[in-house]
């Protein structure tokens, strides 16, 4: 069931997915070029890569509901939700858990903002959207099939840690992100994904 749910998950650049289910579940997007009409956008925090109006309006329709943490939600409109981490819901069938996401070793995500990561649960898989976040004590409770983590270094986890990070988590399937666009190169994916050879199974996504 993972590998079926894995083919449906597209990296749209940076951290930006779409997930092409029953419902069409996207997160962060920001410099998209468009895409199918989201039932769902969930919004890691409220720097512009991440919350991006512009990019949301690209993909809303009057009945997406977007979900957020309140201080992103303050530069958005329409059916909107706010999520806060330890919090859990129900949208359109999907289930969904608002994770913590921040830095412990940098000043970009500091605990108190309240950053989110994702952890939504389709057809009984759990996928993980771990946000904008180091290598923090919670990924140990948390359980996932699929892992999206960064692994850029500067605002979020290296490759190291993000690899760390996977082994923490011990899911399926591991994808890297948080490169290419603003910060990064595919040389961290790559490390990421051969730091892991053997023990997890790593997706280097192809930017659709």
């Amino acid at each position: 069931m993972e590998k079926m749910l894995a083919d449906k998950i597209h990296w749209l650049g940076h951290d930006a997915f779409r997930i092409d289910a029953e419902s069409i579940i996207y997160f962060d997007p920001f410099k998209i070029q468009g895409g199918p009409e989201a039932d769902i956008i969930l919004i890691s925090h409220d720097h512009h890569d991440h919350c991006s109006p512009e990019d949301i309006a690209k993909i809303q329709g009057k009945e997406t509901v977007i979900i957020a943490g309140a201080s992103s939600l303050k530069k958005l409109s329409g059916r909107v939700s706010a999520m806060a981490p330890g919090d859990s819901l129900t949208v359109k069938g999907i289930t969904i858990q608002a994770v913590p996401a921040y830095n412990i070793n940098k000043k970009f995500h500091p605990r108190e903002n309240g950053g989110l990561g994702f952890v939504v649960e389709i057809d009984g898989v759990r996928i993980y959207h771990a946000g904008d976040t180091d290598l923090i004590p919670e990924m140990k409770e948390i359980r996932a099939d699929i892992v999206l983590l960064p692994v850029s270094g500067t605002y979020v986890m290296t490759a190291a840690e993000a690899a760390e990070a996977a082994l923490t988590l011990n899911p399926a399937l591991a994808i890297p992100m948080h490169y290419g666009t603003l910060v990064g190169e595919a040389a961290d994916a790559e490390r990421f994904s051969r730091l892991l050879e053997g023990k997890i199974r790593v997706r280097i996504p192809v930017k659709e």
